[in-house]
């Protein structure tokens, strides 16, 4: 689910960034003269006071090792005292170079291996020169319900998944029975009574279920579980399929009716005409879609 996790977190890594910043620029002294370890400490411990979902907060000295316990609510957490030098850390580095607030990407903490991310500020003397970093570790879970829950729209989210899981259900019981028709009727006939426009037909009942699959399958990983292909093309890749299914629908139902109309009734082969004629135009926009995406992708 880390790609899912990840992929949200880029939609609201401002908004974050902004919070967990003004909370660190609010409690914590910077560019004042004397500032002590302990005014940092107690302004963390605020912090975590606030955002009880952390999983701790710490201070790093100017060259990067940690000074200070880990701050924490969680008991767990209370015994980490992480002496190596995280110097070549992200959120380390990062806020020192930038000499400012900043919120990292996620990534598996050195408090547990959870994916969390980090806010980080640099803290200055009033001459200018580094003297701390402090350090939050925020678990991305979390996170994104805290973000969600702040916005109102965790049952908006939720909401939705329930209504896509409906309609998913709903359009997979239609292709369990078009599958169940189709086959039923492929095997009603005998080699000895082998009906052409009957075979047609279950191919096309057949087809019309594949093409459902699809999508109910794409709408189950997607919006449902939440989990989505990776590949720039992945979004089109349903459409194309399914397009694909009906237009080999399509195409059997104007074959079908060629035979039918050839042997009963010459005088409608127009309609099956302008069905195949349908049909290829269909094909043709599938073909250019395909190509114009495929450009796009480049």
């Amino acid at each position: 689910m880390y790609i899912s996790e990840i992929q949200e977190f880029q939609k609201i890594r401002k908004e974050a960034r902004a919070y967990f910043c003004y909370l660190l620029q609010r409690n914590l002294p910077n560019r004042l003269p004397n500032i002590g370890i302990d005014a940092i400490y107690e302004g963390l411990q605020r912090i975590i006071h606030e955002i009880p979902f952390a999983n701790g907060a710490y201070i790093l000295d100017a060259g990067g090792k940690q000074i200070s316990k880990i701050i924490t609510l969680k008991k767990e957490y209370e015994k980490y005292y992480i002496e190596l030098n995280q110097s070549n850390r992200t959120y380390f580095y990062k806020a020192v170079k930038e000499k400012k607030c900043i919120l990292t990407d996620p990534y598996p903490s050195l408090l547990g291996g959870d994916m969390v991310v980090s806010a980080a500020m640099p803290i200055f003397n009033d001459k200018g020169e580094l003297l701390y970093v402090a350090v939050i570790d925020i678990p991305l879970k979390d996170l994104l319900k805290f973000v969600h829950k702040e916005r109102g729209d965790t049952w908006v989210h939720n909401f939705n998944r329930v209504v896509y899981a409906i309609f998913a259900a709903a359009l997979f019981a239609i292709c369990v029975l078009l599958f169940v028709d189709g086959i039923k009727m492929f095997f009603t006939y005998t080699l000895q009574s082998i009906e052409v426009k009957k075979m047609f037909e279950a191919t096309i009942l057949i087809t019309l279920s594949l093409a459902l699959f699809d999508l109910v399958k794409t709408l189950l990983y997607e919006e449902v579980i939440g989990e989505k292909e990776e590949h720039p093309f992945a979004i089109h890749k349903t459409m194309i399929k399914f397009l694909g299914s009906i237009v080999i629908a399509l195409a059997i139902e104007g074959l079908m009716l060629v035979f039918k109309f050839a042997m009963i009734a010459p005088h409608k082969l127009i309609y099956s005409a302008m069905l195949i004629g349908a049909v290829t135009a269909l094909l043709v926009g599938l073909a250019y879609y395909m190509k114009s995406v495929g450009k796009d992708m480049k």
